[in-house]
């Protein structure tokens, strides 16, 4: 749902595949995943129809690690790749996360670290009844983030271009700019005003840096039909 007015702001050439997710919108009763490589091997088998055409990748935060590994994933087992990987508010892969991992805290605590990322409103954190249906949601995703462990492969054939917000408390600017060890190709890194969520905050900049990018992985590989 995060995405569903972004395809009146990007290129016209280019056709927006949003993925919902277990626990989400229509899929909200399905069993969440807590590990990244079981959702990963679910989501691959679910794109792979849809992977018959230039294609690339956007993910933010967690998202953004999804679409690496899904990335490695379509290589090793079907030998295909996108033409670009976005990835925004992530770390590079390769770094530890330097905090202790939050999604067993007690509900109270875990609240407090909700709050302090910024991210849910409010309103939702002090509306009883709709924390208790999304709390268990939060946890299974920060337990796929905290859980994951980074395995050392080839660096990746398609170029990255990496997004991040300058107030940004939880990944900087170098952990940023390691994301350039995952490719043999082009990087480029770009920064926007806001926090974590500098995606809801600067999303008018970010979609026009996101339109620009996308119309030149569009020209570099003009051998194919938009």
């Amino acid at each position: 749902m995060t995405f569903r007015t972004w395809c009146d702001r990007i290129p016209k050439t280019v056709e927006l595949c949003s993925v919902e997710l277990p626990g989400r919108g229509t899929r909200l009763q399905e069993p969440l995943f807590t590990r990244l490589t079981p959702l990963v091997e679910a989501i691959a088998p679910a794109l792979l129809p849809y992977l018959d055409k230039p294609f690339a990748f956007f993910g933010h935060s967690m998202g953004a690690m999804i679409c690496f590994e899904l990335t490695r994933l379509l290589r090793l087992e079907y030998n295909i790749s996108p033409v670009h990987l976005f990835v925004s508010g992530r770390r590079a892969p390769q770094i530890p996360d330097p905090k202790p991992p939050i999604h067993a805290l007690p509900e109270a605590l875990f609240i407090e670290e909700l709050r302090r990322l910024n991210g849910t409103p409010e309103a939702v954190l002090e509306n009883r009844e709709l924390m208790e249906m999304l709390l268990p949601i939060l946890r299974a995703d920060f337990a796929v983030v905290e859980t994951y462990t980074y395995i050392n492969e080839p660096a990746l054939e398609c170029p990255i271009t990496v997004f991040g917000g300058l107030q940004d408390r939880e990944v900087d600017r170098e952990n940023l700019e390691a994301w350039q060890e995952q490719t043999g190709a082009a990087f480029a890194l770009q920064m926007f005003p806001g926090d974590h969520f500098f995606l809801n905050s600067a999303q008018a900049m970010l979609l026009e840096s996101l339109g620009l990018s996308t119309n030149q992985w569009t020209i570099l590989n003009n051998q194919y039909t938009p």
